[in-house]
């Protein structure tokens, strides 16, 4: 099977994506992430103003086959965090790189250290 796997992106090896725009790196889980966990039924975030270092776990997204943590791609703040999940957390199946988004952080860091595109196809 083929995923999706947009090139303006860097990727986790925890299967996160990170998109750094003015200043911010919003995140989320890789097509490849929600395909493999299935329906997914809940997600708890973080909240705003709270910090997570690279590799930690900042929240636990639940499907229908497993409950699995969510680990920070960057060390930062949580900035903002994607509200409409909590009512809609199929978002992250429907759109996992649209509105399916789960944080934004104000980072301590770049982005450099994660996987380009290619790379991350390579992983999957």
């Amino acid at each position: 099977m083929e995923f999706d796997v947009p090139e303006h992106l860097r990727y986790a090896e925890t299967h996160e994506w990170t998109d750094e725009h003015n200043g911010t790196v919003r995140v989320g889980v890789t097509d490849f992430a929600q395909d493999e966990l299935g329906d997914i039924v809940f997600v708890d975030l973080p909240a705003e103003g709270e910090t997570s270092q690279r590799g930690s776990a900042f929240g636990v997204i639940e499907s229908i086959k497993a409950v699995s943590d969510l680990y920070a791609p960057v060390t930062g703040t949580v900035v903002e965090t994607n509200h409409r999940l909590r009512d809609q957390p199929e978002l992250v199946n429907e759109e996992p790189f649209g509105a399916g988004w789960l944080v934004a952080f104000d980072p301590d860091e770049g982005t450099d250290h994660l996987l380009t595109a290619a790379q991350y196809r390579e992983q999957v």
